[in-house]
């Protein structure tokens, strides 16, 4: 509850968040909210490492529908990665320094078969394979939420989703 109360005044004020805005935000004594996380920079750690946890866009990927259409799971999990890599640039953005990156790591292979058995009863149609196709949706969302990339022209995410289906699969699906 604290950490969701709190977030909001992190993503505006980064750092310079005061306890007393934090007591506000939550409606408890500083003294029972540092109790809980010790100090401020405990509580603005344990923002982040909220931000960072990938096991809310995993649990969103598993909700999907097989039997959905391709073109409707893809425009799924692009919006799942768009959304958590907002996230997690709004928070750098708000904190700050190379110190609050999150730490390179090679793809996680998770990914890769939660997505390709989300798209499994379409493999005729596509043109490369689930695994491809994982790596290229999580490349395009990634850098769709790159802030910089997306200042002068916006792509929706229909229309992402459009583009990478028809690229990926070649021609829309009989419907």
């Amino acid at each position: 509850m604290i950490i969701g109360a709190v977030t909001p005044l992190i993503l505006e004020h980064g750092r310079d968040v005061s306890t007393r805005q934090i007591a506000e935000a939550t409606g408890l004594a500083e003294g029972t909210i540092f109790r809980a996380f010790g100090d401020k920079e405990s509580l603005i750690q344990a923002v982040v490492e909220k931000f960072l946890d990938p096991e809310p866009l995993r649990n969103a990927i598993r909700g999907i529908d097989p039997q959905e259409t391709l073109e409707q799971k893809i425009n799924d999990i692009v919006f799942f990665i768009r959304s958590r890599m907002a996230g997690v640039f709004g928070i750098m953005r708000a904190l700050g320094g190379p110190g609050e990156r999150p730490p390179a790591r090679q793809v996680n292979r998770e990914y890769v078969e939660l997505i390709s058995r989300a798209i499994e009863p379409d493999l005729e149609l596509l043109n490369v394979s689930p695994e491809r196709v994982a790596h290229f949706l999580r490349l395009v969302s990634f850098a769709a939420s790159i802030p910089p990339m997306n200042e002068d022209y916006e792509f929706p995410t229909d229309e992402l989703a459009s583009l990478i289906t028809y690229g990926i699969a070649g021609r829309p699906a009989e419907r």
